[in-house]
């Protein structure tokens, strides 16, 4: 009997899916949530933060990159720099006289004056006695000059025995292969040029041609800037020079070498070399007054460098 009334109780009962749940509320549960309400979570304020301060980092960067580009992007991304004025406006005048004044205060051509040896090299400037009608025709004394190109006749600094010299010019933005850098052939013709005058002040007829020139380039050469250019005197061989230089920014790095052979032609004797000489510079004469740091070479003759000097 007692089995049965057990049965039957049991078969009155609902099913379990039937049967309502209460679950006991949890305490720690709503205090997470309303704990997660009013404190944001602090990993997801990190990374906010995080995320602010690079895009403003970002933002600085590329406004002090725009004002101030680095070297690298003005290589790749270069600027557009205006056309080379016109020789006879009296705002290139001015350049050019500033330029001038900026190349007798670098620091290396000072150095270079009041160096222990300095009396025993002599200045000249090349170029600055060709007359119009010669230069007209001449790419380094005529076509190659004025602002924004060879704005100024190369300064040289020459061991009076002629083995070796320093020059100081400066490469305007007109003379650019890639914008922004200077044009490897021109590289070239200033090296021909430094390392030719010293081979022809060593040959007896004062004349010679290049017979090979080799230049490596070693880093890109900016324009506006000055330059200086090395050439030593390796070997004098009955009509064969051979000589090497370099090209070096004001802080010594090497932009370019070089290695070249002139040859004094057969027929040097029957030629007239002073207009050559003259455009070369001729060294000073030794009866000179001497100066301090030797001899200083004269203000290239531009009217605009001219008037400034005088006064």
């Amino acid at each position: 009997m007692i089995c049965l009334r057990r049965l039957s109780n049991l078969s009155r009962r609902p099913p379990l899916s039937a049967r309502p749940r209460c679950l006991p509320s949890s305490p720690s549960r709503r205090y997470t949530v309303q704990h997660a309400d009013r404190h944001p979570n602090p990993r997801r304020t990190k990374s906010f933060r995080a995320l602010a301060a690079a895009l403003a980092s970002s933002c600085a960067a590329f406004t002090l990159g725009a004002l101030y580009p680095p070297n690298a992007a003005t290589l790749l991304a270069p600027r557009i720099a205006p056309p080379p004025p016109d020789p006879d406006h009296p705002a290139a005048k001015a350049y050019v006289a500033e330029l001038e004044d900026t190349l007798q205060a670098l620091p290396i051509l000072k150095a270079l004056r009041a160096a222990p040896d300095a009396d025993t090299w002599y200045e000249t400037r090349p170029y600055v006695n060709v007359p119009e009608e010669r230069a007209a025709n001449s790419m380094t004394a005529g076509a190659l000059r004025g602002p924004g190109r060879l704005a100024l006749p190369p300064l040289l600094r020459v061991k009076r025995d002629e083995s070796e010299c320093v020059v100081v010019t400066h490469f305007g933005r007109g003379l650019c292969g890639h914008d922004g850098i200077v044009h490897g052939g021109l590289i070239a013709t200033v090296l021909d040029e430094t390392l030719g005058r010293l081979s022809i002040m060593n040959f007896p007829e004062k004349v010679a041609v290049t017979a090979t020139l080799t230049v490596d380039y070693k880093a890109p050469t900016r324009a506006d800037q000055f330059v200086v250019v090395r050439a030593r005197l390796v070997e004098l061989k009955g009509r064969k020079a051979y000589v090497e230089g370099s090209v070096e920014d004001v802080h010594g790095t090497v932009l370019a070498t070089a290695k070249a052979l002139f040859i004094q032609p057969k027929y040097a004797k029957l030629l007239d070399t002073t207009a050559i000489r003259k455009a070369l510079g001729e060294p000073p004469a030794v009866a000179a007054a001497t100066v301090t740091g030797g001899d200083l070479a004269p203000v290239p003759a531009d009217p605009a460098i001219e008037t400034k000097t005088k006064k």
